[in-house]
């Protein structure tokens, strides 16, 4: 069996991760940490294991120190990290296992190959949007997830992402939309779990690619199989590509 612990234990995520784990016969659950309840410290971790983070931007921190001390394999799904946390999380993969990425689902990273094979073989003519929809109490927005869409198409296409990427928000339009350009488009509402359409729109044809999660199963399931993942490897940064090679 793997040991894990989860940062964020007191989320909706760290719950399912939790619930997940148990029922699974797979992982010994070594402990479950929460800003508000048990927080994390750099002395929480003993032994070997992986640490799962679904908190935030402060908690990730604390993870990264504690599964550093402890020599613990690292997986991040938390949204909403900088720059610096963001390389930080990198260079840890010299001296840990880490795993990150802003969406542990299958069907989204097939989406992320989906969308940059649409925006490689289509053409300037085709304008591009990203939509995503998301629940009225997440935090951060866009999403991780269509961040990582932008930057999938902006790949593709040899664009430069700050200057291509277009926030929109209501009033008065700039005039006609310019080529190279990435729309994106945010909704929070409900309790939508995670809607994200990449939108391609040419002179005679529109394309849409579509995830819709179902459930918090789906992201739950992923980080789980990225503790696996991790359990067998040596120090590294990973993504989920590599563990669905």
């Amino acid at each position: 069996m793997v040991r894990i612990a989860v940062n964020g234990a007191a989320g909706r995520m760290g719950q399912r991760i939790l619930e997940l784990a148990k029922a699974s016969g797979e992982f010994k659950i070594a402990g479950a940490f929460d800003e508000k309840e048990k927080r994390l410290s750099k002395d929480s971790l003993g032994g070997k294991g992986v640490l799962v983070d679904f908190s935030a931007a402060a908690g990730t921190a604390d993870s990264l120190a504690a599964a550093e001390k402890a020599g613990w394999g690292l997986v991040v799904g938390t949204t909403g990290l900088d720059a610096k946390m963001e390389n930080a999380l990198r260079a840890a993969g010299k001296n840990i296992p880490v795993v990150r990425s802003s969406n542990m689902s299958v069907g989204v990273n097939l989406l992320l190959e989906l969308v940059a094979l649409a925006a490689k073989r289509l053409g300037r003519e085709f304008d591009i949007e990203i939509t995503e929809a998301h629940h009225r109490h997440k935090k951060d927005a866009p999403s991780g997830t269509a961040l990582m869409l932008a930057e999938a198409i902006a790949r593709a296409k040899g664009w430069d992402l700050e200057k291509a990427l277009r926030y929109r928000t209501a009033g008065k339009s700039a005039g006609e939309r310019p080529d190279e350009e990435i729309g994106m488009q945010v909704i929070r509402a409900g309790e939508i779990v995670g809607d994200h359409t990449a939108l391609f729109g040419g002179p005679a044809e529109t394309i849409e690619i579509t995830h819709r999660a179902q459930s918090r199963d789906t992201f739950a399931r992923g980080a789980l199989a990225a503790a696996l993942f991790l359990s067998k490897k040596k120090n590294g940064f990973y993504t989920m590509a590599d563990i669905l090679k």
